[in-house]
């Protein structure tokens, strides 16, 4: 399933995210904003991995101060996927 979901205190603005319904493994994800570096090596490193396995790596990780991270808003929208 192909979802959008609005990063909040991120550099990010929004994840695309396309995750197979039936196998929960995603198949791709795109951030808009962020480091290019980062989020990219990010999109490139999850391609193929189960969710559940990537919430449990990246939930709760932070970024400097800020009480959220990239990592962690991906965490949180592959939840919001498995949740529907």
């Amino acid at each position: 399933m192909k979802t959008v979901y609005e990063t909040q205190g991120t550099c990010s603005k929004a994840i695309e995210l396309d995750v197979d319904d039936a196998t929960g493994i995603i198949n791709s994800v795109h951030f808009y904003g962020g480091c290019p570096g980062n989020t990219v090596g990010i999109s490139q490193l999850v391609r193929g991995m189960k969710a559940e396995d990537v919430i449990k790596k990246f939930e709760g990780i932070t970024c400097g101060p800020k009480p959220t991270s990239c990592p962690d808003q991906l965490a949180r929208a592959l939840k919001q996927v498995l949740a529907k």
